[in-house]
């Protein structure tokens, strides 16, 4: 199976701006997300989509794979979805840009699904258990709710579902790590061109409800938590810190 993996970054991040040029131990934070997923032997490409030339410049400095894409994409998934439609794959797996201490064998869960003969999945979406109370609460986590076979039934920024009467429940956050086959895709970026985000979607600022609102099946595959995605300036003084006590490597 031919496996493409794509990064999308963009530069204008309303609560980061230059995110992912933000430095860590002498490095752009793309650049730590990049030497992982080149570790993920299935793929046989390794992407960065963004529409910045800054980006751009220091992809190529760093002798990176990117392509320029649209500034009037709508999503992260829209962009991947421009590489799709020029760069043959069986299957694009998305690896959000920040995500610099993601691990390769979490990222290859993603994609297990579609390995089977029997495979009917056509997006994929990782997701791990909440340890820390404080996120269920914290809007930028977004919580993901699913059936017993971990179809997805909805994804929020809220605390939910509201365990009634029991404190036994295990909440689940989403993970910035997809898979999508060139179908899915098409559709997704159809639906931005011609309508827009979905009504869900638009509301929670969740990409994955575009697909689900409108009756594609979303299969989330339960994970470790092997990274610290980078919202603020906060987040990457802490990834910072783990990289220095831990001498990580890439």
């Amino acid at each position: 199976m031919n496996i493409v993996c794509v990064i999308p970054a963009r530069y204008k991040s309303s609560r980061f701006p230059g995110k992912p040029l933000a430095d860590i131990c002498g490095k752009p934070m793309i650049w730590w997300v990049y030497e992982q997923c080149k570790k993920v032997k299935e793929f046989s490409q390794v992407i960065v989509a963004t529409d910045d030339e800054r980006i751009v410049s220091a992809c190529r400095e760093l002798e990176m794979c990117v392509e320029m894409t649209s500034d009037t994409h709508l999503t992260g998934t829209d962009r991947v979805a421009e590489i799709a439609s020029k760069v043959p794959a069986d299957l694009y797996v998305n690896v959000q840009g920040d995500e610099p201490l993601v691990q390769p064998d979490e990222i290859k869960k993603v994609f297990q699904p579609f390995l089977s003969k029997n495979c009917n999945v056509q997006i994929s979406n990782l997701m791990t258990r909440i340890i820390d109370p404080v996120e269920v609460c914290n809007p930028t986590v977004v919580k993901a709710i699913t059936r017993a076979d971990n179809i997805g039934l909805y994804l929020t920024r809220a605390a939910a579902p509201h365990p009634k009467g029991t404190s036994s429940y295990s909440f689940y956050k989403q993970l910035g790590i997809y898979a999508f086959t060139k179908e899915a895709l098409a559709f997704f970026a159809k639906h931005g061109k011609t309508i827009g985000k979905a009504k869900n979607e638009r509301i929670e600022d969740v990409e994955m409800l575009r697909f689900m609102e409108n009756g594609w099946p979303v299969q989330f595959i339960e994970a470790e938590e092997s990274s610290v995605a980078v919202d603020t300036l906060s987040d990457l003084e802490k990834v910072v810190s783990i990289i220095k006590q831990q001498n990580y490597e890439v």
